[in-house]
């Protein structure tokens, strides 16, 4: 692995806590858990901006397939692993969290994936790619949590975020991440970077399953609420 890529991991993991305990300072009326959703859009915010530009040919974005990663995808890797370490570590600290294990388990396989990828220093597309798409629609699940912590929760916004976010999760993890997972099992890959593309692509199918029932429950909630008025 590349010093400045050691780097990059190191810095970000200190500018990730400095920017939550930053925010927690200024926001001492919200609660830990809101405080750190609000790190994780930035981060979700910035790591599609870094993965949209290592783009190289937008008339066929996912490409060079199976190649070296460039330095850009590197890059953008790191400041992705940094925030999981940093968010790994934060999580243990949130007292209403339930889901401690859960959370560090998912960290862990992630931090090994795109490690091996960084390791490797191959597959820069496909997993630059895979970020894009796993992160495009963290911004509007925690747009939803904001908004029951601010007091919208059973209103109409808040009915509206759980539907965009849900359309968005739904294209980019069942219509774009399967040919990505195709493409990935397809090429001559390490065998560690083709586990991490059917593990994202089973706990992406997981979360859809979730998902439907979630819009399910909220429009058969809405529905009776409509009827007892």
């Amino acid at each position: 692995m590349e010093d400045y890529v050691m780097s990059i991991i190191m810095v970000g993991v200190i500018s990730w806590t400095t920017l939550f305990m930053l925010t927690r300072k200024l926001l001492q009326n919200y609660s830990f858990e809101f405080c750190n959703r609000l790190v994780s859009t930035t981060h979700a915010t910035i790591a599609v901006i870094l993965a949209s530009l290592t783009v190289q040919d937008w008339t066929c974005p996912l490409s060079p397939l199976n190649s070296d990663s460039s330095p850009k995808q590197m890059q953008t890797l790191a400041v992705t692993v940094a925030y999981l370490i940093y968010d790994m570590i934060c999580s243990q600290f949130d007292k209403r969290s339930k889901s401690n294990v859960d959370n560090t388990i998912h960290h862990l396989v992630s931090i090994v994936g795109i490690g091996a990828g960084l390791f490797y220093q191959k597959c820069g597309t496909e997993m630059v790619t895979a970020l894009f798409i796993t992160e495009i629609s963290s911004p509007f699940l925690h747009l939803r949590e904001f908004l029951k912590e601010l007091g919208y929760k059973d209103t109409d916004v808040n009915l509206a975020a759980d539907i965009l976010f849900a359309v968005i999760f739904s294209i980019a993890r069942m219509v774009i991440g399967p040919y990505l997972s195709y493409v990935t099992l397809s090429a001559n890959n390490p065998l560690l970077i083709k586990a991490m593309a059917i593990g994202l692509q089973l706990v992406s199918a997981f979360w859809f399953y979730k998902i439907l029932i979630m819009v399910q429950y909220k429009f058969t909630k809405r529905t009776t609420l409509k009827k007892l008025a």
